[in-house]
């Protein structure tokens, strides 16, 4: 295998790598917090709210559309290869890092801002989840926006000729 080959691949493990640990991040920060909440309000006699879950599992989407980065890669590789073209490696590798990060910190924060509404609604016994809701789409739209973008990039690497 060629360097060129490796960095190609290595783009597609790190679109995918990075925006998969971004989302345990979120997740856990998310969960802990869900558990705090479910801890006080059982404590105050309070039914435990399904609406957590929903808090806690928003980071998870990152980690589909890091896959979905990393699932054009090898297509694009292929590409290259079956012409005896020269693989743009270093290309791939930094549009698979871009992806990965993008990913990374949309899942980490909106798993922060799911935490932050979890200990919200516990306070506020259960108001302002569609404030909530909107702040986590936010963070969602940004891992939507690292997806089409880089895909759109990925989609503009061509075999010259």
């Amino acid at each position: 295998m060629d360097v060129n080959t490796f960095l190609g691949q290595m783009g597609a493990a790190m679109a995918i790598g990075l925006a998969a640990v971004g989302s345990a991040l979120g997740v856990v920060e998310a969960g802990v917090s869900a558990a705090g909440a479910w801890s006080r309000d059982a404590k105050a006699g309070k039914p435990l709210r399904f609406l957590y879950i929903v808090l806690v599992s928003a980071p998870i989407t990152q980690t589909l559309y890091g896959f979905l980065v990393a699932s054009q890669m090898p297509g694009k590789l292929q590409e290259f290869a079956a012409v005896g073209a020269v693989i743009p490696g270093g290309m791939l590798l930094g549009l698979g890092i871009a992806a990965g990060l993008g990913e990374f910190l949309s899942a980490w924060m909106q798993g922060r801002i799911g935490a932050a509404g979890c200990r919200m609604l516990s306070d506020a016994d259960g108001k302002g989840f569609a404030l909530i809701i909107i702040a986590v789409g936010i963070a969602e739209t940004v891992g939507i926006f690292t997806l089409v973008f880089v895909s759109m990039l990925l989609g503009s690497v061509k075999v010259a000729g």
